[in-house]
């Protein structure tokens, strides 16, 4: 184990050097990040380590080639949560293997001495993160600070909506793929204007609950509040039930609750995968790999899960699920447009979330659209 004292003397000192000389080849900028951080960066930025590895498809927006190539090391969340849409990215990009590992999942496992040996050029982190780094953690963005590397933060999670959009104009502006980003985020609030004049005029929201996570624990029930994907509530045309309950990004809500304050729609973000469909039977399966059959008989389990299959939107088939790592990608207008049409039919019934998400994969995305992201026990979700 390298000694961490000599990491930020000695071999801190060089990475001073080794920036200040790049410097001089390229453009040094001063950028406010999402965190609201001054930094200064030389771009472009060529070496990157990622604090979450669910980051690498929202880069391939960018780089299309190969969302790998500038990626010096990352967080282990990639294959540890999404083990089925890493696997897919690994096929086509067998080098992601290789890729330094900077930790696990969770800031704890956050590696300095790994970070600083691979000489990046900047650490790109999210805010709020629960899974590395955050703007809360001064003391690891100081060490970086102090060995010469930049910390720049962006956010699809908190409020992805509003970030979205900013998080790529600034990545464009690092990594000198501007027009790539100006190209996505004109799809990107195209496909969300869709949403807005859908439902201009609406004066009835339904209630929605959005269960987390489902089958991660035998007890009920996880909910979002109006961060991450409780956000998309909002924007799609309904009310998040525990919206207001929960002053964070999730939180728990007894059964009894939602038995006694009964939502119009349940929804469900989904955590299974091909790989999981015998182990964990009780996760609802979506993402790469996924067909549709498997998909809605992984939801269908909800009907006979104790309490949840009282609700009155459970029996009455307004039961709907929807990928989970919707809620940390730029992906998540397709995600919008999906809620949109599950609540209000009538007013979308020319609109194709599938075909958004489709476009979403062949221009911006160096890998094909393979499976189903979201699911409807009604099947009529644009499948």
């Amino acid at each position: 184990m390298m000694n961490l004292s000599r990491i930020f003397g000695v071999a801190g000192a060089a990475a001073i050097f080794i920036v200040a000389v790049s410097a001089q080849a390229k453009d040094l900028v001063t950028i406010t990040d999402l965190a609201g951080r001054t930094v200064e960066v030389a771009v472009p930025v060529e070496r990157i380590v990622l604090g979450e590895g669910r980051f690498l498809p929202s880069l391939g927006i960018l780089d299309r080639d190969d969302p790998t190539a500038r990626i010096v090391g990352m967080m282990g969340d990639f294959e540890q949560f999404d083990a089925a849409g890493y696997a897919y990215f690994s096929r086509y990009f067998p080098s992601l293997d290789d890729i330094a590992r900077v930790g696990k999942s969770g800031s704890y496992t956050f590696s300095l001495e790994t970070v600083v040996s691979q000489q990046p050029d900047m650490v790109l982190l999210g805010i709020g993160s629960g899974h590395s780094p955050s703007e809360r953690h001064t003391d690891i963005i100081e060490k970086l600070e102090a060995a010469g590397i930049p910390v720049v933060f962006i956010d699809f999670r908190i409020e992805p909506l509003a970030n979205t959009p900013v998080s790529l104009r600034l990545l464009g502006k690092l990594m000198d793929r501007e027009d790539e980003a100006e190209e996505f985020i004109a799809f990107y609030e195209e496909n969300l204007a869709k949403v807005s004049a859908g439902l201009d005029g609406v004066t009835e929201r339904p209630s929605v609950f959005l269960e987390s996570r489902v089958g991660l624990r035998p007890d009920c029930c996880e909910a979002m509040g109006n961060k991450m994907m409780g956000r998309f509530i909002d924007w799609a045309g309904g009310v998040n039930l525990l919206g207001e309950q929960i002053p964070g990004t999730h939180g728990t809500v007894a059964l009894e609750y939602l038995l006694t304050h009964q939502p119009d729609h349940y929804f469900a973000t989904a955590i299974g995968s091909p790989d999981t469909v015998d182990k964990f039977p009780e996760r609802v399966v979506l993402g790469a790999g996924v067909a549709a059959e498997t998909a809605r008989d992984s939801l269908a389990h909800v009907r006979e899960r104790k309490g949840l299959n009282e609700l009155s939107a459970v029996q009455d088939g307004k039961a709907f699920a929807i990928w989970h790592h919707f809620y940390n990608t730029p992906m998540n207008v397709a995600a919008v447009q999906a809620m949109a049409k599950q609540l209000h039919p009538d007013r979308f019934a020319d609109l194709s979330p599938r075909d958004t998400l489709r476009t979403y994969f062949e221009r911006f995305q160096p890998v094909p659209l393979d499976g189903v992201y979201w699911i409807s026990l009604n099947g009529d979700s644009d499948e």
